[in-house]
């Protein structure tokens, strides 16, 4: 055998070996399955405003504000869930199989819907593509406006109570706070912003009654049916403030306080008229009767007011005209959801989808007491407020500041400042 015929065989035998380790790797590469190759979802998944086109089997979601655990009950709707990249998914090794397969992963995953796969039992099934479902824009316009109060409230806390943050809550804090378990919701009480109504949610909520209509004023104020906040012990009330969803509702103030003052002073009343107007007249009216003086009857807003004003007063405050900011302490408690009794239908209907209360449920419309009269409105607080001097506005005003500050209600009078 000659030489030159020698390196010829080499030369044919080592390409034969390149040709067979090239349709070795190729058919290897082929026969991948393509399902071992979609994305997974890991721990740590973080919220997107993107609205995203969802499986036909899931529900929209909205996202709060800060998600520290994955909670079916607590996720609102609306909104798109994103994983977050995963570690290692990018290639190392170049000129290796492993970079070839990566390449064709990377390829597949470009190509894959951005709301996720349907896939069956088979693993030669393709991905599908689900069909567009448009989020509503009144439910996005919903959680935005959660949003911004809950950043205008925060910023408020921040500027004018940041010492109340490093406090411990103790019962006191937490004790108009009411507790729904089934749904996991903490309800702070406003009186005079639809806290009757709301404890009639509650109550069908937790299963106590089927319905709204059919649960009187007496059972929801004086029946014991709803549990408060501060009636669990240290570890009962940390662990519900730290896992339940927590709300509260405002109204403006000026509002409030008229709603308040009319409710307990315009019609018989057998504790506020004997306990409060009472002390108000001996102290306010110079020459008051002695029938008025007996039984506390007849307190003109003027008088009411100077008694909510004067540092020394001969009567102690009430939760119907107390701060929001003492009664639900929004600068200690982190509250997931604000609603305002000027937007109650939506706020309310928005946030009872949100925690999946039975599609049957909405917010009661009815007004709980002296259901004859007209509701407090913006002009009839004007009316009220109007027999009080500039300066006793002020006062009021600068009363109520907080409340004002931490909800962002506009200032109820043009001279005030």
């Amino acid at each position: 055998m000659t030489p030159r015929l020698g390196t010829m065989r080499l030369a044919c035998m080592f390409s034969s070996i390149l040709l067979f380790g090239a349709a070795g790797l190729l058919l290897f590469i082929s026969l991948q399955d393509p399902i071992e190759l979609s994305p997974q979802q890991f721990p740590g998944i973080k919220f997107s405003i993107r609205p995203q086109h969802p499986q036909h089997d899931s529900h929209l979601r909205i996202p709060t504000e800060r998600v520290t655990r994955d909670s079916p009950s607590g996720s609102p709707r609306g909104l798109q869930l994103q994983a977050p990249d995963q570690p290692g998914s990018h290639p190392k090794a170049a000129g290796s199989p492993l970079r070839l397969r990566q390449r064709r992963r990377r390829l597949l995953i470009k190509k894959m819907p951005a709301a996720g796969t349907m896939r069956g039992n088979n693993s030669s099934e393709t991905f599908i593509q689900p069909r567009p479902r448009t989020v509503d824009s009144r439910w996005l316009s919903l959680h935005q406006t959660q949003q911004e109060r809950k950043r205008v409230m925060q910023e408020a806390c921040a500027k004018y109570r940041a010492s109340s943050s490093r406090r411990a809550v103790t019962p006191r804090h937490v004790s108009r706070i009411f507790v729904e378990d089934r749904h996991r919701v903490l309800y702070c009480e406003v009186p005079k912003a639809g806290c009757s109504n709301w404890k009639r949610v509650l109550m069908v909520l937790a299963g106590l009654a089927s319905s709204t209509a059919d649960i009187q004023h007496n059972t929801v104020h004086y029946g014991s049916a709803l549990k408060r906040l501060d009636t669990f012990d240290r570890q009962g009330i940390v662990h519900r403030l730290s896992t339940y969803t927590k709300m509260l509702f405002v109204r403006e103030p000026f509002e409030r306080l008229v709603s308040a003052f009319r409710d307990k002073f315009e019609h018989p009343n057998s504790y506020y008229h004997p306990v409060f107007g009472k002390a108000i007249l001996a102290r306010y009216r110079a020459n008051a009767s002695r029938e008025a003086l007996r039984t506390g009857s007849g307190v003109q807003f003027p008088e009411f007011v100077q008694y909510l004003l004067d540092v020394h007063r001969p009567v102690g405050m009430d939760i119907h005209w107390d701060h929001v900011s003492r009664l639900c302490s929004p600068c200690l408690i982190d509250y997931d959801f604000v609603g305002k009794f000027e937007s109650m239908e939506d706020d309310a209907n928005f946030f009872l989808r949100l925690i999946h209360a039975p599609g049957n449920l909405t917010f009661p419309r009815f007004k709980d007491r002296h259901s004859e009269e007209a509701r407090t409105t913006s002009r009839i607080t004007h009316q009220y407020f109007a027999q009080l001097s500039s300066l006793q506005r002020q006062r009021t005003y600068d009363f109520y500041y907080m409340d004002y500050l931490m909800f962002n209600y506009s200032k109820p009078f043009s001279d005030l400042y």
